[in-house]
């Protein structure tokens, strides 16, 4: 997403509401004190998740990564001050992108996984950088019964925002996965995590990775 156009439009949407439902989920993952590890955040886009949980969780440090450089200038542009030592923006993609870090304690993200053309690159990433007790924790859109469907989705939860995200909002529903075709991932990755249905929407992937 380097478009000036789509990246205002997505850092002046107001995603509070979802941002804040992900952020709960990951707490009742993680516990609401106590974790002073390294986090990663993939597909950080602006940055508002990967804030909200460096303030919930002050002794925590999070690397948080995105492939769209206009991207993470709005992010940088943006973080509090307080937040800057602990909050490490990074540029690249998946699966290429080589990290600072060998292991992190938590890997999160918040829709990248529809935006991957082969679902692998992230499972393989997770396993790539997680270590034996790595909490993982992943929200993404799931994909509607029918293209009516969808339209109705986009209508109920952004009407008002603007064409561009509508429109993004509309396709980004229609290259989601279902919940069996994210089971179904997961066990070809070898990954034994829990696929749940939180809202009208969204999916949630969460579990702890094991090394066997």
């Amino acid at each position: 997403m380097e478009d000036s156009k789509q990246v205002q439009a997505y850092a002046q949407a107001d995603f509070s509401e979802p941002n804040e439902y992900f952020l709960q989920n990951l707490k009742a993952l993680i516990g609401m004190i106590g974790f002073e590890g390294y986090a990663l955040d993939l597909g950080c886009g602006p940055g508002d998740i990967s804030c909200r949980f460096a303030k919930a969780y002050p002794s925590a440090r999070v690397d948080a990564l995105d492939g769209a450089r206009a991207m993470l200038d709005y992010a940088e542009s943006i973080v509090p001050s307080e937040l800057s030592a602990r909050v490490c923006f990074i540029h690249g993609k998946l699966p290429t992108i080589s990290l600072p870090r060998r292991r992190y304690d938590l890997i999160f993200s918040n829709s990248l996984l529809h935006h991957l053309p082969e679902p692998q690159a992230l499972w393989n990433f997770v396993k790539r950088y997680a270590g034996n007790g790595t909490r993982i924790a992943i929200m993404d859109l799931f994909r509607p019964q029918s293209v009516q469907q969808a339209k109705e989705i986009v209508e109920m939860y952004a009407a008002t925002e603007p064409e561009i995200l509508q429109r993004d909002f509309y396709h980004s529903l229609l290259a989601a996965f279902t919940p069996e075709e994210i089971e179904e991932q997961l066990r070809e990755a070898g990954l034994n995590f829990e696929v749940e249905r939180i809202s009208d929407r969204h999916v949630f992937i969460s579990g702890t990775f094991i090394i066997k």
